[in-house]
């Protein structure tokens, strides 16, 4: 891959772990904040409710940093936008829409056919 792709691929997912970093610091400092006492057990519910929501978003975030960082380690290994299954080269177009793809859509499309088929 041409070496101006690896430079925007690499300033891209750059700028999308700072961001999920800040989102993960407000967070924090916002379930931090609704940590009251409430009378009503109603309104407790409400707050647990919302905050278990948004664990399960920062769980998601959280994995999709590891994917970022890993993807960011292939780039200095010079290893980015290559299938980790068959070695051939990771479509423009593919690591446009998943940067931290690591398969080529051919052996992205077999691995979720089995799935589907031995639910593994």
């Amino acid at each position: 891959m041409e070496e101006g792709k690896i430079r925007m691929f690499k300033k891209m997912l750059e700028d999308q772990l700072s961001e999920l970093a800040q989102s993960g610091e407000m967070t924090l400092n916002g379930l931090k904040s609704e940590e009251h006492n409430y009378a009503d057990p109603l309104d407790r519910a409400s707050v647990n409710e919302n905050q278990g929501f948004m664990l399960h978003i920062k769980n998601r975030e959280s994995r999709l940093i590891n994917k970022i960082r890993d993807a960011l380690e292939r780039i200095e290994d010079g290893d980015f936008g290559n299938c980790e299954v068959c070695g051939e080269e990771i479509s423009y177009k593919r690591l446009l829409a998943r940067p931290v793809a690591t398969q080529c859509i051919t052996c992205k499309t077999k691995l979720e056919k089995r799935e589907r088929i031995f639910g593994t």
